[in-house]
Parts: C-alpha cells; sequence; structure tokens
C-alpha cells in the first residue's frame, strides 16, 4: 500500500474511535510500516487533529465511568497502561464531577450488596470489597460503605 492510502486508512481508523498514540503506532506495525512512515503518519494524523492525546484521555475516562462504572484508580492504571501522560490523566479525571463519581458509587455499591446471596457475612464483606476494588474505586470509600450498609441491614433485622 503506498503511503497516502494508509494514511487514509489511518484517519478513518482515528474517526471511527478516540485513539491513543500507542494503538495507532500498533496499528501501523501491523500494516508492516517502517519507523519513519510510522513518524510521518503520526505527525499527519496529530497536525490533522485525527489524533490528540487529551481528547483521547477524556473520552476514555467519561465513557468508562459512565458506561462500566469504573473508579478513578482503575481509570488512572489503564491509562497509564496506554502510555498517557500525567498531565492528560489529570484533564481526564477532571471530566468525572465529585458528585457524579459519589453517585455512581453509592448505586454500585448498594446494588453489589443486595446482589451478594452470601449468608456468612465476612465472605459477604470480602466479596463486596474485591468487587469494589477491582472496579477501582477507592479502599477508604469501600470501607465506609461497606460499615454504613452493615448498620443498615441489623437496622433492618432488629
Amino acid at each position: 500500500m503506498i503511503l497516502e492510502e494508509i494514511k487514509k486508512k489511518l484517519e478513518y481508523y482515528c474517526a471511527y474511535q478516540e485513539r491513543c498514540h500507542d494503538e495507532v503506532v500498533a496499528k501501523l506495525r501491523t500494516l508492516k510500516m517502517t519507523a519513519n512512515e510510522i513518524d510521518e503518519i503520526v505527525v499527519h494524523l496529530i497536525n490533522h487533529n485525527f489524533l490528540n492525546e487529551t481528547r483521547f484521555a477524556c473520552s476514555f475516562a467519561r465513557g468508562k465511568h459512565r458506561i462500566k462504572f469504573w473508579g478513578k484508580i482503575r481509570i488512572v492504571n489503564e491509562l497509564k497502561f496506554r502510555h498517557i501522560s500525567t498531565f492528560n490523566i489529570n484533564a481526564a479525571l477532571k471530566e468525572i464531577t465529585p458528585d457524579e463519581y459519589a453517585a455512581t458509587f453509592d448505586t454500585l455499591s448498594q446494588r453489589h450488596w443486595d446482589a451478594i446471596q452470601e449468608k456468612n457475612s465476612q465472605k459477604k464483606r470480602k466479596k463486596f470489597c474485591d468487587y469494589l476494588l477491582r472496579k477501582g474505586f477507592e479502599s477508604n470509600l469501600i470501607y465506609d460503605k461497606m460499615k454504613e450498609l452493615e448498620q443498615d441491614n441489623t437496622e433492618e433485622t432488629d
């Protein structure tokens, strides 16, 4: 394939969905491009606003929080894994308002607490904490919420 065809192909690839630099470079490597060609295409995509790391990070954070209900820790780790700069990670986290974050956490934790069928309270607490830690929420939030839900539970059974 000639360079112009590949540029068009990558323009479409980036226009279809926000991409980070790593994804684009990996795609170009699968197309057997040389390092110089990869650099030229990446510069072209950045100059024509098809590739924007800040925009990618913000979109990623919003989507993962609102659709997959990920916490900030998981979002930060996933962005670091994609070699996104600290500046862009901080910009991305600002996309999630504290109110929205708290509301998502409350809804998710309540739903999961109610869904756990475990009779043994120790195992139930472990399942609850493990789930929310995997989702990337902060441990202090999880433990406070667990205590709150346990108190609500004991008040209902009294």
